[in-house]
């Protein structure tokens, strides 16, 4: 197959760079590609909302920098904080007026949330649902367009590099079978890839696979080791993703207490529950490990409950449908593995190292977050380069590489049998409990060394069945959690 351009993964990283290109130039043939539906993403799943600075009177941009860079830990690129809070503004006007309902008072304004590590409340939100409102405004807004293709259930598995120069991808289409799709630029908005931890808030998708086609491509790959965990996870059974209690909640006004009913944050930090999410995942583990528990609890109990339920419906809903009644019993929480602040290392335009190959959203590494990313940045952060993207692609696209022909080297390996389910499923579970049980070592300043020479046995018991079977979708994901997981080990412990 060709296409001009070719965006692999339907968040907003993916939508927002197809729309706004589509704009700018109605004759390209855009395909956009994912492994699921259109609506699944990390995206979807985002509650608190995009952080901004829509006027002067509730903030600045100078304190938005600052709150952003502080978060980061010293680790941040100062330029390109400036550049996303800068920009802030002119992207989010484009988002309302897509049709994104962010909610406002009663009076007309903007309801802005606060949420840790914000110095003010500066958080547009719809809701506890943000993510999925921008997603379908989104959605609604790429219709307009017939020059964007979409192909739904098609996993890529191979980035298609010659020369340091991307010609496009290789996939599996629904049916399974190999295709290469050649495009003169490729962007990679592949999502996260929580799912290296056994417990995560992100969907099953996140598997790693937009950094993984990367690094096995050669592009460049940074700050892999800065992996944020979310600290209120919902800490029922043992389910897959855990749902996401946001941290607007906090904002709000709810308590972290431990098992005596106390509020033990400010042993760890002034600002409490406003504290920046590595602070409070550290201490509730801290906790934990403490006192022999498997989670602690957000106490909502002395907030108005009418309040409560209008902001935080879906919450509220799933609490009920868990058997939680959070107006009158605190919620179970613990930390979960939630975003990939490294990746993919992009320039201002989204570039990465290799020629023809863009990058955007939770699978790059822009230098925004630094260590620790400070909440409702990542929304932000992946309108504007979508915006910084579409610019430079079709400023420089007469200049542009055209796609060679690459379909003779698609190997196609035949007479392999498929993996025993049972194989994969096994390997999958013993590599994501390891990388949890490896960052909780390496967050509570535990040994490492037993814990890595297991880890690394994995990574080669891996290896050798992507070996010896036909790589399906299912194994090609194992392999692709294998690799980042490494990748996210060697950088904490080598870098």
């Amino acid at each position: 197959m060709h296409t001009d351009v070719l965006i692999i993964g339907s968040g907003i990283a993916g939508l927002a760079f197809a729309i706004k290109l589509a704009e700018r130039k109605p004759n390209l043939h855009i395909t956009l590609t994912t492994k699921a539906d259109r609506f699944e993403s990390n995206t979807k799943y985002a509650q608190g909302g995009i952080a901004a600075v829509m006027d002067n009177i509730r903030g600045s941009f100078e304190s938005h920098i600052m709150d952003t860079l502080q978060a980061g830990k010293g680790f941040s690129n100062v330029k390109t904080v400036k550049l996303v809070v800068e920009k802030a503004p002119d992207r989010l006007r484009e988002l309302i007026d897509w049709g994104t309902p962010f909610d406002k008072t009663s009076e007309g304004n903007w309801d802005y949330g606060r949420e840790g590590g914000h110095s003010t409340a500066r958080i547009l939100h719809h809701k506890d649902q943000t993510g999925l409102a921008m997603e379908k405004a989104l959605l609604k807004q790429l219709g307009k367009y017939s020059n964007i293709h979409f192909q739904t259930e098609w996993f890529a598995t191979e980035l298609a590099v010659q020369n340091n120069q991307c010609y496009g991808a290789r996939f599996l289409n629904p049916q399974g079978k190999p295709i290469l799709i050649r495009a003169k630029v490729t962007y990679l908005a592949t999502g996260g890839s929580g799912q290296v931890f056994s417990k995560t808030t992100n969907p099953v998708i996140a598997t790693g696979d937009g950094v993984a086609m990367a690094s096995r491509a050669g592009a460049t790959l940074q700050a892999m080791a800065f992996y944020q965990f979310h600290p209120t996870a919902l800490a029922v059974k043992a389910q897959n993703p855990l749902f996401l209690i946001t941290e607007a909640l906090r904002g709000f006004g709810a308590h972290l207490i431990n098992k005596k009913g106390e509020r033990f944050l400010f042993r760890h930090h002034p600002d409490g529950e406003l504290a920046t999410r590595d602070v409070i995942s550290r201490a509730i583990f801290r906790e934990m490990q403490e006192n022999h528990l498997h989670h602690l609890w957000l106490d909502c109990r002395h907030l108005d409950p009418k309040a409560l339920k209008a902001r935080f419906p879906t919450i509220v809903k799933e609490c009920k449908r868990q058997g939680i009644d959070l107006f009158n019993e605190p919620i179970p929480v613990a930390p979960a593995a939630h975003y990939q602040c490294g990746g993919i290392k992009v320039n201002h335009q989204g570039k990465t190292t290799i020629h023809g190959l863009y990058a955007n959203g939770e699978c790059a590494s822009t230098g925004l977050h630094g260590a620790n990313r400070l909440a409702s940045n990542s929304l932000l952060e992946a309108v504007v380069f979508a915006h910084e993207a579409a610019v430079s692609v079709c400023a420089a696209w007469n200049e542009m590489e055209q796609p060679v022909s690459l379909a003779e080297s698609i190997e196609v390996i035949s007479g392999r049998d498929e993996a025993p389910f049972l194989t994969v499923h096994e390997l999958k579970n013993k590599l994501q409990k390891l990388m949890y049980t490896f960052y909780l070592n390496n967050t509570l300043e535990q040994p490492l060394t037993s814990l890595v020479m297991e880890m690394e046995r994995v990574f080669l018991e891996v290896h050798d069945v992507c070996n010896r079977y036909q790589l399906t979708q299912a194994l090609w994901e194992v392999k692709n959690m294998a690799e980042t997981g490494r990748l996210i080990l060697q950088d904490t412990l080598y870098e």
